[in-house]
């Protein structure tokens, strides 16, 4: 049977990482050997996000509608992006190679109809549209790509219509603009995503699960990502040096595979630093090249050379500096490598959507997993053995309630399983938000929380509590 999936892994899923680093925090407190709950923390340090962010399951919308919408626009964005990129190119040729100028512009000009039919078509599979605006408020990448497509149309008439018989600066800025938006997307994409979270605690947790798939999925991307970070640092370092005109600064360079080392040891992830190696060829390849980059930069920074001719804004980084940057490029060049491989054979990538949650079969969480909601012991004692128990929840728009058939147990830290009816089961699936109504002959409780099915029973994890004694005698007659 299914271990229920109660205030831990309910946190983990909705993206409350701090619950849920508290709720696996307490449960190895009690067990300290359990892999489910280090897999897990882990991901929570390492602020994992389902894939599908766009949707919020309180809508009333069916998630299946929300993903159609999202994929139509997500092809909308790459096919205008691509097809502006080519017309650019085959314009610019036209234009500055052939002089056709004025052929060009109007052959440019066709192509904004091609733009316009993709828009029309991707625009009839979108189902709700009512709902895009908050699915762009809540998938920031989602937003970049539409704000992204929506630039490159702009720019491809700005340059269209300041097409010149020679490349001037507005034009070749906003040709920049089309043929390299998707390039720095991406890149800043991958800068955010390698500084988000903690992938060192994550990577000690995900090395004492031991032998569990999900573990060592999770500790090769967290090695990517600790790779990512070392680039990013060099190449900060680099275009520092670069502006400020100072080699001397990348003698920096130095701290940062020590950092990496220092960081791989202190987890105790070593010895699995060494199998993913083995395993994951282009990663030792990549971790290899930060290291040579590193002391490139840091004995170019430490011995600068002589500036280049016509460039005196550039810093003298010398021959060493060059062979840096040659293999920052080859460490780059190896993670695409490896991400090409992922994406051709539909293997897990080194990216943070191939993260997967733990949820063992076997031996279930110690105890409750979550902090302390503040449930008195009456409302407990209530809400088990009272007949007097009511959910209500929101089903298809409208608010329902239902007569509670049995609360089979309460949990120490106040999670709720109960037994009921099959509506309560769907409308929890789109609507997850609950309250429970429990009376007794000295009072009643309002239990607001969060539903999850789990096996055959909902475990509802309480937000809010709230207790009202019923009026006394004397109160009665007053009024």
């Amino acid at each position: 049977m299914v271990p229920p999936r109660g205030g831990a892994i309910g946190a983990l899923l909705r993206g409350d990482h701090e619950r849920a680093v508290a709720s696996y925090q307490a449960a190895l407190r009690l067990s300290r050997d359990h892999p489910v709950a280090r897999v897990n923390l882990g991901l929570a340090l390492l602020r994992w996000e389902r894939p599908r962010t766009h949707h919020d399951p309180a809508w009333d919308a069916d998630p299946r509608e929300t993903t159609r919408a999202r994929r139509a626009l997500d092809v909308w964005s790459r096919q205008v992006r691509v097809l502006l990129a080519v017309a650019t190119v085959v314009v610019t040729a036209a234009a500055l190679g052939l002089g056709l100028h004025r052929e060009a512009q109007i052959g440019g000009a066709l192509v904004l109809g091609g733009v316009v039919a993709v828009t029309v078509r991707q625009a009839g599979r979108v189902p709700v549209w009512s709902r895009v605006p908050a699915m762009l408020r809540r998938d920031l990448w989602f937003t970049m790509d539409a704000a992204m497509a929506l630039a490159g149309v702009g720019a491809y008439v700005a340059g269209l219509a300041t097409l010149p018989a020679d490349a001037d600066g507005v034009w070749a800025g906003a040709c920049g603009i089309v043929l390299l938006n998707g390039v720095a997307a991406g890149a800043l994409r991958l800068l955010a995503e390698a500084w988000q979270g903690r992938p060192v605690r994550a990577l000690a947790h995900f090395a004492a699960a031991g032998p569990v798939p999900a573990a060592r999925r999770n500790a090769d991307v967290a090695l990517w990502i600790l790779a990512g970070r070392a680039w990013w640092a060099l190449a900060l370092l680099l275009s520092l040096c670069v502006v400020a005109a100072q080699p001397r600064l990348a003698v920096a360079a130095v701290a940062v595979p020590g950092a990496v080392v220092l960081a791989v040891r202190r987890g105790g992830a070593t010895s699995l630093l060494r199998a993913t190696s083995r395993r994951d060829r282009p990663l030792a390849l990549s971790l290899a090249l930060l290291a040579v980059a590193a002391l490139l930069l840091a004995l170019a920074g430490a011995a600068p050379g002589r500036a280049l001719a016509g460039a005196p804004a550039v810093p003298a980084l010398g021959t060493a500096g060059l062979a840096a940057c040659a293999a920052l490029a080859g460490a780059a060049g190896a993670f695409a490598v490896r991400a090409a491989r992922a994406w051709w054979s539909g293997a897990p990538g080194p990216w943070r959507s191939a993260l997967i949650p733990c949820e063992s079969r076997g031996r279930r969480l110690p105890g409750d997993a979550s902090p302390p909601p503040g449930v008195s012991d009456a409302v407990r004692h209530a809400a088990t053995y009272s007949r007097s128990v009511v959910l209500a929840y929101t089903h298809r728009g409208c608010p329902r309630a239902l007569a509670v058939s049995a609360v089979t147990s309460v949990s120490a830290s106040g999670e709720l399983r109960l037994i009921a009816g099959d509506d309560a089961w769907e409308a929890v699936e789109r609507d997850p938000r609950v309250v429970l109504f429990v009376g007794d002959p000295r009072f009643w409780a309002e239990v607001r929380g969060v539903a999850v099915p789990s096996g055959d029973v909902l475990c509802i994890t309480p937000k809010r509590v709230l207790v009202r004694e019923y009026p006394g005698r004397h109160q009665a007659r007053a009024r």
